[in-house]
């Protein structure tokens, strides 16, 4: 059983603004609580959505765009009942990290999560037992933090059920971006999205950019495509925005397709995010401070196809993914 404690009761028709209340200790407070910022808006028959962002806390146009739907949404513009998390982690977002500065967690490897656990792990427990079962629709906002630069890109598994396969392609079509993202796992398990999926949730997720700057062009874009998709999903009253073009869909479903650097040293970048790129081209090259002398280290794409992601910071550490390439998929004519 949760020991999490809800300000506000998530089953009541109306308007309602609290916190989620996670118990834990540290040297100044026996008896704190982690207060994660919550919001439900109820207003009549129609579909639960769950929109989240701040999953890691140095991804900040998603928490940008709820924080500006908290204050803007009335109650009247809701159709059913639309539950808003702004930030899932906000000791790490004031410390603009990736991990959770409390437990030292990575959020998206807490899933399912564990209800006598590190503050992460409760709150992971506490998604997976009560709000995910409530939601229709789960919508989980991320960038590439301060460790990748993303193209901006609507993203989703390639789930195995065909009928909640076809539900999350065409949301991920109504974010509106250019760029549709099929991609795979290679750094763990545990993640949010997937514990989502399993329980037969449509799940929208993003990566809108990355790095420390955040361009207004991707705030714009968020916070377009985020209120398209609210209409789309029937929560949200308002005109649907059509696409003027169809959307490019790419794939990364190899690992192969995830490029790590093989040496640690000082990271250039030789192409830009939405850049095509062929088989053995050099996509970035490592270069030696202590020996100045040395040939850089060259990182080389796998095949043909788009540089979806590309390091943000230049100094890297052997192992850091410091290019992700992509390629062309319709994801309407896909083995099942």
């Amino acid at each position: 059983m949760s020991l999490i404690h809800s300000t506000i009761d998530l089953s009541a028709p109306g308007a309602h603004y609290g916190h989620l209340a996670i118990p834990y200790s540290y040297n100044l407070g026996g008896w704190a609580n982690l207060q994660v910022p919550i919001a439900s808006l109820r207003n009549g028959p129609g579909p639960t959505v769950l929109l989240m962002a701040g999953n890691h806390g140095d991804e900040y146009p998603g928490q940008v765009a709820i924080l500006k739907l908290w204050r803007e949404l009335r109650l009247a513009d809701v159709i059913g009942h639309l539950i808003l998390v702004p930030c899932l982690n906000p000791p790490a977002s004031q410390a603009a990290t990736r991990l959770s500065p409390l437990d030292g967690k990575n959020f998206n490897r807490c899933f399912p999560g564990n209800a006598a656990g590190t503050p992460s792990e409760m709150l992971a427990d506490y998604l997976t037992t009560v709000l995910f079962p409530m939601a229709d629709v789960v919508i989980d906002l991320h960038t590439g933090g301060r460790s990748l630069s993303f193209l901006p890109t609507a993203h989703m598994h390639l789930v195995p059920d065909l009928k909640q396969r076809a539900a999350m392609l065409a949301a991920t079509e109504a974010f509106l971006l250019d760029v549709a993202f099929l991609y795979a796992d290679v750094a763990g398990t545990g993640l949010l999205p997937v514990e989502a999926e399993r329980q037969g949730k449509i799940v929208i997720t993003t990566e809108l950019g990355g790095g420390e700057v955040v361009p207004a062009s991707v705030h714009r874009q968020c916070q377009r495509g985020l209120r398209n998709v609210l209409v789309h999903c029937g929560v949200l009253h308002g005109e649907l925005i059509r696409r003027e073009r169809p959307a490019r869909w790419v794939q990364s479903l190899d690992r192969e397709d995830y490029r790590f650097a093989p040496e640690s040293g000082m990271y250039e970048s030789c192409v830009d995010p939405g850049e095509p790129v062929v088989k053995g081209q050099v996509v970035g090259r490592i270069h030696f401070l202590e020996r100045p002398d040395r040939a850089a280290a060259e990182v080389v794409a796998n095949g043909e196809g788009m540089l979806i992601a590309g390091r943000a910071p230049s100094m890297v550490k052997q192992g850091d993914c410091v290019a992700c390439i992509a390629h062309d998929v319709d994801p309407y004519n896909l083995p099942e």
